[in-house]
């Protein structure tokens, strides 16, 4: 029987027979008896095995420390001071012993300390709230999609392109010379290959591993990290924010609902009401205002901005907090951003300055989404291409999209990581991706 099993089945679960392992959290000795706090990974609870001298391995199993492995067969009893199901111990097994000088000694740590012993950081409380809600999220994701009939695509990882068109790729070497006869990098995005599929299915999306060489040792950048990229053909810019409304207030409310003793217990670490966090999130009504707006709106406050606002410009993290949580105390889309800051495949408005690209700004957060309509019109897409300096060589597929019975089609990416920020109230990337990779930091 596991921990889960015997919590969801509560009282009734009182008088069985169990056998269950796991490890020691914490071990209170008395000299007639002692008291185990103990976890087996399978919920986010722990559960007591309280045990007597009159146990044959007494003296032994008082001696065991925080961070052993043992094995527990007992009775389920009922403990009415404590208002909890505990296990009264019959037969106490060590499995595997950890020394006096176990790193997670029952104190808080600080995060920084974890960041030291990663390998470890899953058995403490944080972190098995923050990893078991970043595995609800996964499926919660997944569920949304499918249920949905898009179609799952594996992007490659290793890829001839580079979607953004900024250069922060990481190169593939196989030893000498190039294994693949051109050069190849890690992907930076999955975005083109599901256009091409979307091309077929309609619907698809991505989910997986995306890799940036950024030098950027901030809270918010790691060089690994998973996006969400959805893809939908016969979708325009108002039909894509549609879309991506729905997308982040169902997957929030979700995985509040099944991961509410988490939240709980984040709520408390971090300080932060996540819970009223992701209940504005989700009874928002997100405000739509194009980029022009944005910047009117920003010139006409009564807000002193370290960073200026302008037209044609790009918005301060400054900008978009005031526009979240001052103007409009919701989320916010952003769209038809000004061409000359964003990527050459987004559709071109007829203003001939504008593009249909669109930014999801939620409070406290900042930006969380980026998405656009895609430019579907090939002579459109070359002449672009040509203003940027943009080399169609290893792109002509991605061209003949456009060619071969194209159509209007749009699609977001939403980073996962950076989500996760949100939802639990984590700080830091490193803090919710289990073995980051960031600027001079590779372990594991």
């Amino acid at each position: 029987m596991t921990i889960k099993e015997i919590m969801n089945d509560g009282r009734s679960a009182v008088g069985r027979q169990v056998e269950i392992k796991g490890w020691i959290r914490n071990h209170r000795k008395q000299k007639t008896h002692g008291f185990i706090d103990f976890s087996d990974g399978t919920c986010f609870s722990s559960i007591q095995v309280v045990y007597h001298e009159e146990l044959e391995e007494f003296e032994t199993i008082s001696s065991v420390l925080t961070g052993s492995s043992i094995q527990v067969n007992g009775i389920l009893v009922w403990n009415e001071k404590r208002d909890q199901i505990e296990i009264e111990g019959q037969k106490i097994l060590i499995i595997g012993s950890a020394p006096e000088n176990y790193p997670l000694q029952p104190k808080r740590h600080t995060k920084e300390f974890l960041r030291e012993i990663m390998y470890l950081r899953s058995r403490t409380r944080v972190f098995q709230a923050v990893f078991r809600i970043r595995s609800v999220a996964t499926m919660v994701i997944h569920e949304y999609f499918q249920s949905r009939d898009y179609l799952c695509l594996s992007s490659p990882i290793l890829t001839t392109n580079d979607a953004e068109g900024a250069g922060n790729t990481f190169s593939v070497t196989a030893g000498e010379g190039e294994f693949f006869g051109k050069p190849v990098s890690l992907a930076v995005t999955g975005q083109f290959e599901a256009e091409a599929f979307a091309m077929a299915f309609q619907k698809v999306y991505t989910f997986g591993p995306i890799f940036r060489a950024e030098d950027s040792n901030t809270k918010i950048h790691a060089a690994e990290f998973w996006m969400i990229e959805p893809e939908i053909a016969f979708c325009n810019l108002q039909q894509l924010m549609d879309i991506e409304e729905d997308f982040l207030v169902t997957i929030a409310a979700e995985i509040a609902q099944r991961v509410p003793e988490e939240i709980k217990f984040l709520e408390e670490y971090t300080g932060i009401k996540l819970k009223e966090r992701i209940g504005k999130l989700t009874q928002s009504k997100i405000v739509r205002i194009t980029h022009q707006q944005a910047i009117t709106i920003l010139k006409e406050a009564t807000v002193e901005f370290e960073f200026k606002p302008e037209y044609g410009q790009d918005l301060a993290r400054e900008h978009e907090k005031y526009l979240t949580d001052q103007k409009f105390k919701s989320p916010v889309f952003v769209y038809d951003w000004p061409k000359n800051i964003k990527a050459f495949y987004m559709f071109q408005n007829d203003d001939g300055e504008t593009v249909g690209g669109v930014d999801l700004l939620v409070p406290d957060g900042g930006e969380l989404m980026g998405g656009s309509q895609r430019e579907h019109r090939y002579e459109h897409l070359c002449k672009r291409m040509e203003e940027m300096n943009i080399p169609k060589e290893g792109l002509d597929w991605y061209l003949n999209l456009r060619k071969f019975g194209g159509c209007e089609h749009a699609g977001f990416g939403m980073g996962f990581d950076r989500f996760l920020i949100y939802i639990t109230g984590m700080d830091n990337i490193r803090d919710v991706i289990p073995f980051p990779r960031t600027p001079g930091y590779c372990e594991f």
